[in-house]
């Protein structure tokens, strides 16, 4: 077995988000290789052909983050990614997935197995060449995750894998990380007639938990999610949020009612707004411009929501990179609703809920498993 890296490479990485690839397919390994080290921050320092050879590869190398195929011989993506997981506990691994409806359902069931996030798999021409939305996805999550990883306080380089320590990369100012005290505002005491979720990187597994903790009729608002992904992977991500939690969890769909009791899922490629029509809120799908590079994006929807629900809006943003949900949350708390964020140490990439804290606009700052408790608080208040 070789590692397409030699030790000169290596050391030459210790200061920059270290990532191995493993497909089997030589040509997609290469391509991606020259798309990730056009970045000077990033080096690919193993790349090999199935999980067999990425847990051997792991034994001998310091790596941040793994770009994991699920379809390979010998061993497949699913198998060893549990096994990685094992051998390092921290790693960021992100599974290179087909947008289909199989591999959408493999890769939820991958995030829920601990896989950090995942990405299409590059099959067309345009993609395999480096078109700009595969090429700007693919360093976006490689440098959050590896950023991340290198901020983890538990992160250790382990013993006798690599000749030099590696050296955490310098501390960049960014909507990241707190300039100072995070500034809390009084919530509203009154109960809130709709829930607002906004989530992305990692935000799959947030949303099982909080939602598997605040379990149907739990609260009697309706839900209402924009989680960052394209078609086909959220109609899976709607039928796991029912099978997880048990909430009657679906795409919404323009037009329609919104219901108490309900969750409803932006579906991919489309804007989730909502209209008052008479004494009813409705579903508005939208192909307006992307917000934040992203469509669905949380800003929109979170402003809509305002404007139809007035002060009664509870907010939570969950992890996730950039900082789509801020600038909308802040309209919601201007007209009084309330607005809650995933503290650091608990998200898989603190962006989003670390822009909204660092604005002002948060009630309360908490750990993933706090949120839904605090959260049924302020809903089941009468």
């Amino acid at each position: 077995m070789t590692i397409d890296a030699t030790s000169a490479n290596a050391t030459a990485a210790n200061d920059k988000i270290r990532v191995m690839l493993v497909d089997d397919s030589a040509v997609v390994r290469g391509l991606v290789t020259r798309i990730l080290e056009e970045d000077p921050t990033v080096a690919v320092v193993a790349s090999v052909g199935n999980g067999q050879m990425a847990l051997s590869a792991l034994e001998r190398q310091d790596i941040d983050v793994i770009v994991l195929d699920i379809e390979m011989p010998v061993m497949d993506g699913m198998t060893a990614l549990p096994l990685l997981l094992k051998a390092d506990p921290g790693i960021r691994i992100i599974m290179q997935s087909t947008l289909t409806l199989k591999g959408a359902d493999v890769s939820l069931r991958a995030l829920q197995m601990g896989a950090a996030d995942y990405i299409p798999k590059p099959t067309a021409t345009r993609d395999l060449a480096g078109g700009m939305d595969f090429k700007k996805e693919l360093l976006d999550k490689v440098k959050a995750l590896g950023h991340a990883r290198r901020r983890d306080p538990n992160r250790k380089v382990r013993p006798g894998i690599s000749n030099t320590p590696i050296r955490p990369a310098a501390p960049r100012p960014s909507a990241l990380s707190p300039t100072g005290p995070i500034k809390l505002r009084s919530h509203n005491p009154e109960p809130p007639d709709v829930i607002a979720i906004g989530s992305s990187t990692g935000g799959p597994q947030a949303l099982f938990n909080l939602l598997g903790t605040m379990r149907a009729g739990t609260v009697k608002q309706p839900i209402l999610i924009t989680q960052h992904m394209p078609a086909t992977f959220t109609t899976i991500l709607a039928e796991h949020i029912t099978r997880v939690s048990g909430w009657d969890a679906k795409e919404a769909k323009d037009g329609e009612v919104i219901k108490g009791g309900r969750v409803y899922v932006a579906p991919g490629d489309f804007h989730m707004l909502v209209e008052t029509r008479g004494a009813d809120k409705v579903l508005k799908l939208t192909k307006d411009p992307p917000e934040n590079f992203c469509r669905p994006a949380v800003d929109p929807m979170l402003r809509s929501i305002s404007a139809a629900y007035g002060k009664r809006v509870l907010v939570a943003i969950l992890t996730g990179m950039g900082s789509d949900g801020a600038k909308g949350g802040a309209v919601v708390v201007e007209a009084g609703g309330t607005v809650v964020a995933q503290d650091e140490a608990s998200s898989v990439v603190w962006g989003m809920p670390g822009a909204a804290a660092n604005a002002g606009i948060c009630s309360a700052v908490l750990p993933l498993g706090e949120i839904a408790p605090w959260m049924i608080k302020l809903a089941t208040r009468r």
